[in-house]
């Protein structure tokens, strides 16, 4: 009878053993996302904003003569949001920089799933432009606000990392938050 129970664990291992073996897909970090809260952006610039607390105000250093374009670098998530800035008027107009900032846009139809806009009007009666992409794409929130006839702000969010888009969706729709609240606070300095 003992030599019979020790023979049942072996066939049922060897039984066992048919079976292919298929490893769990490797599982997401969580992410902790902190509570929405804005401080407003240092005098100086033509334009005023409230931006997140939870974002560094940096020069731009892609394009060092525009002494108005600024990042509000993400450090915790890897993200920047590049905000350029333009004054309408001479060979500057509103239609070319409309124009610029929707091909910039449509640059990521190649990689894009889909890519839905939409107008707002924001509190202080500028006209906003909102762009999200869906799908690998390097950006996936544009948008800009204008007067439309003296002033133009463009932002963007981007991330430094090679993570995919599925795995950052949780801060991606936190910095959108962010975004929408920047841009309903938008006011150009005249």
């Amino acid at each position: 009878m003992r030599k019979f129970l020790l023979i049942i664990p072996v066939i049922l291992g060897l039984a066992a053993c048919g079976e292919t073996y298929l490893p769990k897909p490797p599982g997401f970090n969580r992410i902790d996302l902190p509570d929405h809260d804005f401080e407003k952006l240092a005098e100086g610039y033509p334009y005023q904003l409230e931006y997140s607390v939870h974002s560094q105000v940096e020069a731009d250093s892609f394009n060092i003569k525009e002494n108005d374009w600024i990042n509000l670098h993400y450090v915790d998530f890897g993200a920047k949001v590049h905000l350029t800035y333009k004054k309408i008027g001479g060979d500057v107009s509103f239609k070319k920089l409309s124009n610029d900032a929707f091909q910039l846009t449509a640059k990521h139809q190649i990689k894009a799933y889909g890519i839905q806009e939409s107008v707002a009007l924001t509190p202080e009666g500028y006209t906003g432009v909102i762009a999200e992409l869906t799908g690998e794409v390097p950006t996936q929130f544009q948008f800009f606000v204008t007067d439309s006839t003296e002033n133009f702000l463009r932002g963007a969010l981007y991330f430094n990392t090679a993570m995919k888009n599925d795995s950052l969706a949780p801060v991606i729709e936190y910095i959108k938050v962010d975004m929408a609240h920047l841009m309903n606070s938008v006011k150009f300095i005249e």
